[in-house]
């Protein structure tokens, strides 16, 4: 692994004929973290991680990986393990074979296709054609084939595509311990949940246009869709000592209050200085994948219609 620079996006558009699928974005990824790529269908994200490693030329912008175009790179698989598309394998050839046929492109022995192979846990069906992969199977594969130059710098397109929850934990716990190599890591999904547990920083895009670029952390906290659940025999009173301009309160179960836009200690005091007894007072964190939908909800391609039999289950009580 050499020195890692990151990689830096400046002002990147790429149009085709009248359609611009990318605008003007701009962007660092940072060694030391995993960054979150995320964005609805049809952003832009794919797009943007072919222009990075050299697949789509872009029509304005350029981009840098390892501190030089990918295309500068002499020996670029030990420079930029990428996965963008798990099944680009000839299906004849068994998955062992395909990694030494990348890996002598590159002067890499067979000593780390084997320790690739076993890092992605496809020791057992190395040698296994992989027209006969399940999809869980040929993400390992994928996975193997970026990690296999050691590179410094890794570029993952939805990478826990297909694999089982062990799976999904295994490619968690291995991209969180690169990163904490000082590897630069930039991967996208659509799972959420995943990200929440797997990313620090985030760069989110809608339409080709850059829509944050934070930690996910500062992300969630500037949702504004934190909320307090309240709970008191006397909520209705307590709901109408903290109504006011810029509070949301809403009920739920009887005695249950969620306010927004008042933290815990003001409704506290409140129902304190009224005498209401208050039984639960939690502060709730809201989901990156509310703060996301929050974020994006304009931004969505395509946008399916809520169905009679949907729509009539909103105000179902369980």
């Amino acid at each position: 692994m050499t020195s890692p620079q990151g990689i830096e996006a400046v002002g990147l558009t790429k149009r085709y004929g009248a359609k611009t699928v990318v605008h003007d974005l701009s962007f660092t990824v940072r060694p030391g973290s995993v960054t979150g790529f995320l964005g609805p269908n049809g952003a832009g994200k794919s797009t943007t991680m072919r222009m990075l490693l050299g697949l789509d030329a872009p029509t304005h912008g350029t981009s840098t990986v390892g501190g030089r175009a990918y295309a500068g790179h002499a020996a670029p698989l030990t420079e930029v393990g990428a996965l963008l598309e798990a099944k680009s394998v000839h299906p004849g050839r068994s998955a062992r074979n395909h990694l030494l046929a990348l890996a002598h492109t590159h002067g890499i022995p067979a000593s780390r296709v084997d320790r690739v192979v076993e890092l992605t846990g496809l020791t057992d069906v190395a040698r296994r054609r992989v027209k006969g992969f399940s999809l869980g199977m040929g993400q390992r594969l994928g996975i193997a084939a970026a990690l296999l130059g050691d590179p410094a710098t890794l570029v993952l397109d939805e990478p826990v595509n297909g694999l089982d929850p062990e799976g999904v934990l295994w490619i968690r716990t291995l991209l969180k311990s690169l990163a904490a190599e000082g590897r630069t890591v930039l991967v996208s999904s659509h799972l959420m949940s995943e990200m929440a547990l797997t990313a620090d920083h985030l760069v989110i895009v809608g339409r080709g246009r850059l829509l944050a670029d934070t930690t996910v952390e500062a992300f969630v906290r500037s949702s504004g869709t934190d909320a307090v659940k309240v709970l008191s025999p006397e909520a209705s009173a307590l709901a109408a000592l903290l109504a006011g301009p810029g509070v949301e309160i809403s009920s739920g179960a009887p005695g249950e209050l969620r306010v927004r836009g008042a933290d815990g200690e003001h409704i506290g005091r409140t129902a304190a200085a009224h005498s209401i007894p208050v039984y639960e007072l939690t502060p709730l964190t809201a989901s990156l994948e509310q703060a996301f939908m929050d974020l994006t909800r304009d931004e969505v391609e395509y946008q399916a219609a809520v169905s009679p039999a949907s729509a009539s289950l909103e105000g179902a009580t369980p």
